[in-house]
């Protein structure tokens, strides 16, 4: 029997992959900082008999990944694949965000997911053969106000990601970018109900709208947890997957774009702005419409 170890497993994008797995005949060990909160997850388990375990691991410390993932391996043998999709977002301009709030996301998104592949790593290339997958998202290819904190630590996971894929192939170990774009989850809805009226910059404010008008019509976590599956269960070496109806377009309308014309585009006053959006991408994102 395969398996799999996931972070972040609790709600959203990992609880759904979590699911997938388990229904695919994986044997699943499910992370999280506090179990105790799983209860969606272990309502699902219960229901439907799955081969998922739960697992106290916060990616933020060395001593808990190490612990865990290491009882994991010592009980069961080396794992199949490895999904990093722990992951939290502070928004924020960067004048107005603390440091302290820059830190925790680099330490999760980023420092969370180093920890995890180098306790695996090396009963991966024992084994000779792993598959390590690592969700990323659209906006660590793009970067908007007021993501900054989010934006840098995903940047951060494609050039980790990328390097890592490099050293891991010859031993037969594929690695895997997943690249959501907007989302059905906690996060989604935290960015598009925060109450930016006190920020010193109106950008803040019309990037909630964004997320708002988009999760009209939302993109349910399931089709990023299926993605992943695939990329496990598949034999390719492609090392990127944007995920998400509006993952593609968005890369492609950054890719139209110089630098200096995306800084112009995100400079341009309210109605300017909005304008551009509803002629881009069909979303009347003003508020109060």
């Amino acid at each position: 029997m395969k398996s799999v170890i996931i972070t972040g497993a609790n709600r959203g994008i990992g609880l759904e992959t979590s699911l997938a797995f388990a229904k695919k005949g994986y044997k699943v060990f499910a992370t999280m900082r506090d179990p105790d909160k799983a209860t969606e997850l272990k309502e699902h388990i219960e229901k439907d008999n799955l081969n998922i375990s739960c697992h106290k691991m916060d990616v933020d410390s060395d001593e808990s990944v190490q612990t865990t993932i290491g009882t994991i391996l010592k009980e069961n043998g080396p794992i199949d694949v490895l999904v990093n999709n722990a992951g939290i977002e502070r928004h924020g301009t960067i004048e107005e965000l603390d440091i302290s709030h820059f830190k925790e996301v680099m330490e999760t998104n980023y420092f969370g997911i180093i920890r995890c592949v180098k306790a695996v790593l090396s009963a991966m290339r024992k084994h000779g053969s792993g598959c390590i997958i690592n969700v990323s998202s659209v906006s660590g290819h793009i970067s908007n106000s007021p993501l900054s904190s989010y934006s840098a630590s995903k940047f951060a996971v494609e050039a980790l990601s990328e390097a890592l894929a490099q050293e891991v192939k010859p031993y037969n170990i594929r690695v895997g970018i997943v690249k959501p774009g907007i989302i059905d989850t906690d996060m989604a809805r935290d960015i598009s109900t925060k109450d930016y009226t006190a920020s010193r910059s109106p950008i803040t404010e019309r990037f909630s709208n964004l997320f708002k008008e988009s999760l009209k019509h939302p993109t349910h976590a399931s089709l990023v947890a299926d993605k992943i599956l695939e990329i496990a269960e598949s034999d390719s070496w492609k090392l990127r997957h944007p995920v998400g109806p509006d993952a593609e377009p968005f890369l492609q309308w950054r890719a139209s774009m110089s630098d200096e014309d995306w800084i112009d585009w995100n400079a341009l006053s309210d109605d300017e702005w909005y304008a551009k959006v509803e002629q881009d991408f069909g979303l009347n994102a003003r508020p109060d419409k």
